[in-house]
């Protein structure tokens, strides 16, 4: 099992409320709310984090030659990632700065550099692809992309097979679900409840 999982929720970084659920800013109500900001207040979460990613690249896209964080929960995660790899950082803005350069993309990236995208969290999948295609008009290839969470929605893993952009993930909801159930800090009432809205 993930040790990932059980940090996540330990530090509230993954809050579930199956009673009364969070309301999102989309208005869907929510059992589960996440903000993995949180794991940068803790440096043994943070840096499992980390060396998870750190492995995942090397893995998966070990011609990497720039890691890109997306703003602004994939920032620090990135330099993090970046800076154990030895590579150099940029991140993507979620809209053009408005004076200046009006930079999507800040940082020294050239054309046809090999990215990796670092996210924090993926739902259905639009903000973090509007990054993959801001490195893409900016004449570099993306690689893949990397999440710390994703709720596992069927929508977000079409749209990233849409944009022909791999997509992988440190864990995802069916998993911490698992390690909840080994918790045994929910009734199975509640258990049931998360699973069937993860499906619904």
């Amino acid at each position: 099992m993930n040790p990932l999982n059980n940090y996540l929720l330990e530090i509230s970084a993954i809050k579930l409320s199956p009673e009364t659920p969070f309301t999102w800013a989309s208005g869907r109500k929510s059992p589960i709310y996440c903000d993995n900001r949180v794991t940068l207040s803790y440096p043994k979460v943070r840096n499992e984090i980390c060396n998870q990613f750190v492995e995942k690249v090397k893995a998966q896209f070990p011609q990497a030659e720039v890691i890109a964080g997306v703003a602004t929960g994939g920032i620090a995660h990135g330099v993090l990632v970046a800076q154990a790899l030895g590579l150099p950082f940029v991140y993507i803005r979620d809209k053009p700065k408005a004076h200046g350069r009006q930079n999507l993309v800040e940082g020294d990236l050239k054309p046809n550099q090999k990215v990796v995208i670092i996210e924090d969290l993926i739902s259905t999948g639009g903000s973090s692809l509007k990054a993959v295609e801001g490195i893409r008009d900016s004449g570099a290839e993306v690689l893949g992309l990397l999440a710390i969470f994703t709720y596992g929605f069927p929508q977000a893993t079409e749209a990233f097979e849409n944009a022909s952009c791999k997509m992988d993930t440190l864990t995802c909801f069916s998993e911490l679900i698992e390690a909840v159930k080994e918790q045994a800090k929910f009734p199975q009432k509640d258990i049931e409840y998360m699973e069937a809205w993860i499906k619904s």
